[in-house]
């Protein structure tokens, strides 16, 4: 997990960055500490942290102290990237059935600031969903689960 990136430990916290963060975008990676895919997209986004600064705000979320969000947003793959603009919450059409959430790791840091930029862009014009920047070959595949269906 990455040094230079905030955690998030409780909902409370996270409470508290969604309402906080205003006129940026709010990035929250869902994950855990020791998992591979999680560290590589953790580099991918401190190292794209303070070239984003002035558009957005990058938080790690570990899913196992975060049962509500980790439920709320059905993340049942990690990592999971979700994306907020002054509370609300933004969605992006990947080219996928889910809109709620980016899937996975990052294949380069140009994905991952192309993609804020879109978003930001996007909702500072008053969208909710924007379409995203990144080929559909660099964004992972995965199938969605339903619970209680």
């Amino acid at each position: 997990m990455s040094l230079f990136l905030p955690k998030l430990c409780s909902k409370k916290d996270i409470d508290d960055v969604i309402k906080g963060v205003a006129e940026k975008v709010l990035v929250l990676r869902f994950g855990r500490d020791d998992d591979a895919v999680c560290l590589q997209l953790d580099e991918i986004l401190s190292k794209t942290s303070h070239d984003l600064s002035n558009m957005a705000s990058i938080y790690l979320v570990d899913v196992d102290k975060a049962p509500i969000y980790t439920r709320y947003f059905d993340i049942n793959y990690i990592p999971s990237t979700v994306f907020f603009f002054n509370g609300q919450h933004m969605k992006v059409d990947y080219g996928s059935p889910d809109h709620t959430k980016f899937v996975g790791s990052f294949k380069t840091k140009q994905d991952f600031i192309d993609l804020i930029e879109v978003i930001y862009c996007g909702a500072m014009r008053g969208k909710l969903i924007v379409r995203s920047p990144i080929d559909p070959r660099n964004i992972p595949k995965y199938d969605l689960l339903y619970h209680g269906i």
